[in-house]
């Protein structure tokens, strides 16, 4: 990082510490506690990791590692942990998301795409727009035959509040080319369900 970079963090850490510590009194509690004097720091300094992807590029990072590869067989990423937050209530989900393209000339390293995931997650977030941006990014990058992601999440906005179901799973799906085949599609599900 450069110094520009760093006291801009620093500042916007500052300035959101600030913000966290008058929530902290309006909702009640003393932010001069003892044990809630440094947490308006802590939740500002949590809430810039939780959101950096931001100031990632996942394109770039896709294509910081294309090799030409004459492999035409679906490559499989499966069980990708992500933790993302809901830009609605901005409490956690978080699941397994797993990825298949079909190379047309170009692959990617393997390491590449769970980071593209990461990316995408370390953003304000809903399950559907997470599910069609992974996609989207590596069709535009790579240009395979086709893309799929499947993303298994629970959300503590549901767990935690509102109908209070502990035990829901969403599942989301995107994909294009290839995978418009119901042959092909089938495939990828019974590969990422094979433990």
């Amino acid at each position: 990082m450069t110094k520009e970079i760093d006291e801009q963090t620093l500042q916007t850490r500052s300035e959101l510490s600030s913000h966290y510590k008058s929530i902290v009194s309006l909702l009640g509690e003393d932010p001069n506690r003892e044990g809630l004097l440094k947490t308006p720091e802590r939740v500002a300094k949590a809430m810039q990791f939780l959101t950096k992807g931001y100031k990632e590029d996942p394109e770039k990072v896709l294509s910081s590692a294309m090799f030409q590869e004459d492999y035409k067989q679906m490559v499989i990423v499966k069980d990708i942990d992500f933790f993302s937050l809901c830009e609605h209530h901005m409490l956690p989900f978080f699941g397994k998301a797993h990825v298949a393209y079909i190379p047309n000339k170009y692959i990617t390293g393997l390491s590449k795409i769970p980071r593209v995931v990461d990316i995408f997650a370390r953003r304000l977030q809903i399950q559907e727009r997470l599910t069609t941006q992974i996609k989207e990014c590596i069709q535009a990058t790579l240009n395979p035959l086709g893309v799929m992601v499947v993303i298994e999440a629970q959300h503590m906005c549901m767990q935690m509040r509102g109908v209070e179901k502990q035990n829901s799973i969403t599942t989301t799906s995107d994909f294009t080319g290839a995978f418009q085949q119901a042959k092909t599609r089938e495939e990828f599900i019974n590969l990422i369900k094979n433990k």
